[in-house]
């Protein structure tokens, strides 16, 4: 997967969560996806990496047992934000979940609830 096709993913899974919007980061063309004007998921100028808020323990076990996919980003790390390389292969599915985290730690609980109510009853 090139890093362009990682990257339309990273919008596809970010523009389906309710009333995300997608920004430039700062001065950069790197786009930054933004609930209520909070972000939760922001990407390098390059392309090459995303970053993600994670919830306590989320960033170190990622980071322990895939370090070649995942890192300790600067600035934003010691806050429990995780940084993942994108110009590797990646399990899509748990990508879109720890993408979907990021998002339910940054929403409004009642945006957050919206998710909860989309999704089939695991019974």
């Amino acid at each position: 997967m090139s890093d362009f096709d990682a990257l339309v993913r990273v919008r596809e899974i970010c523009l389906s969560l309710p009333e995300v919007v997608e920004k430039p980061f700062g001065g950069h063309t790197a786009p930054s996806f933004r609930i209520r004007d909070k972000m939760f998921v922001m990407t390098s100028e390059d392309g090459l990496s995303l970053t993600f808020k994670a919830g306590p323990g989320v960033q170190e076990a990622l980071v322990s047992e895939a370090p070649e996919r995942f890192f300790v980003p600067k600035y934003v790390g010691a806050k429990g934000w995780v940084g993942a390389r994108l110009d590797i292969d990646h399990d899509w599915d748990e990508m879109s979940e720890l993408i979907e985290d990021s998002y339910r730690l940054i929403a409004p609980k009642r945006l957050a609830k919206l998710l909860d109510d989309e999704q089939p009853s695991p019974h």
